[in-house]
């Protein structure tokens, strides 16, 4: 696998040169400041690609370039992002760009309660409380038919913790619930998240996926012409929130989006920690079945909390948590043997480690939620000595 380290740009406060010093191979980034929708300029990439470069690092996946609302709900305007995309794709590729990492999360992308949750070590990690969700939803957003959405239990209990809080508590949920907005930094309040639901009005799990099958329709074609590689993201966490759908959260979901448009570019980000959220999902055996669509790859773990679908989970050490890290890396390797037997270009698969819990200087340091500096380079190290030992003899 090749070593690659998330990188939000100039504005990052973990630099180019700490994360050459981590170990990482190649960086992944995106163009942030640009809003869903519109072109990426090829001046904007070539300029993001030459300062990596100066840093002795290369550009090696595209995270995101964003899928717009647009053409998540099919609204008028999906055609003309259709296209901007596509010219974004062809831009990409002529800086020589390849990987490009995208997701099809309706309105919010990864949804977490606390931000800084303690663990037992001292150390500090993302975590998702589903009773702390379900009390936003019903007593803070007050969603319409919110209700119907959880069992009458977590109702009970969501209605007794909402009474706990007070004005700190809520202004805390509510902004660590809204740090996972899409694309370019945006200040969202509880009415603008309320317009944005509303225009899911209608749409529910099929529809959603029929806006996505019209999307690929639209892109697959042109990146399979310019030997690009599409990979999207799980669902993160992996079932519907706010009363919205979810089609990116099991293999049968995989399935679907591969065979919908078969191309060698249309694939997987294999994300351990989004789908290692729900229990029902074998990660081995998902790396195994679906490893020839695999394009990108992260790894990072998660704790499940309560065995449930939805359930509390949150972000564990890389070889902790309720995922076997050792046998999906096992499986990964296996996928590369097997690329490299069939003389795949594309055989080495980039993977990220991705999130991080705060430790040491982590906690003084303000980082992006779930992107520490030492948090992600023990992740890696970690990640790495398991992979080396693992293909001790064979290619990494």
């Amino acid at each position: 696998m090749r070593q690659t380290w998330r990188w939000f740009g100039p504005d990052d406060n973990v630099t180019l040169s700490e994360i050459r010093q981590a170990g990482a191979e190649g960086i992944v980034t995106a163009l942030y400041d640009i809003k869903p929708g519109d072109v990426w300029p090829r001046r904007a990439i070539k300029e993001r690609r030459a300062l990596i470069e100066a840093a002795g690092l290369t550009w090696d996946v595209v995270e995101s370039l964003p899928v717009s609302e647009a053409i998540r709900t099919g609204a008028p305007d999906a055609k003309l992002h259709f296209a901007n995309w596509i010219t974004s794709l062809e831009n990409l590729a002529a800086e020589g760009l390849r990987v490009i990492c995208y997701n099809f999360m309706p309105v919010l992308d990864w949804t977490r309660t606390d931000l800084t949750a303690p663990m037992p070590s001292g150390a500090t990690a993302l975590r998702f409380d589903l009773i702390d969700f379900a009390a936003f939803d019903l007593y803070v957003l007050e969603r319409d038919g919110a209700v119907h959405d959880y069992p009458n239990d977590i109702v009970a209990q969501a209605r007794q913790r909402a009474k706990t809080f007070d004005q700190p508590d809520r202004d805390r949920l509510v902004r660590n619930i809204l740090a996972g907005l899409p694309g370019a930094v945006e200040h969202w309040t509880l009415d603008t998240l309320r317009e944005r639901l509303a225009t899911y009005a209608g749409i529910d799990a099929d529809r959603l996926r029929e806006n996505m099958a019209a999307f690929l329709r639209a892109v697959v074609p042109n990146a399979e012409k310019l030997g690009m590689r599409l990979c999207c993201h799980p669902d993160d966490p992996p079932w519907p929130l706010l009363g919205l759908p979810r089609i990116m959260s099991t293999v049968a979901d995989y399935e679907w989006l591969v065979d919908t448009v078969p191309s060698p570019a249309n694939g997987v980000t294999f994300c351990t920690g989004s789908l290692g959220a729900r229990p029902d999902n074998d990660l081995p055996a998902m790396m195994a079945a679906l490893g020839p669509h695999v394009h990108f790859l992260h790894l990072r773990n998660v704790r499940i909390e309560d065995g449930t679908v939805p359930g509390s989970f949150h972000e564990d050490e890389h070889l902790a948590g309720s995922t076997d890290m050792i046998a999906v890396i096992e499986a990964v390797l296996a996928e590369q043997t097997r690329r490299r037997v069939e003389g795949r270009a594309d055989w080495q698969i980039p993977m990220r480690p991705d999130h991080g819990q705060n430790i040491l200087d982590d906690h003084h340091r303000g980082s992006a939620p779930g992107y520490p500096a030492i948090g992600r380079l023990k992740g890696l190290a970690e990640l790495r000595g398991a992979m080396l030992a693992l293909a001790h003899g064979g290619p990494a």
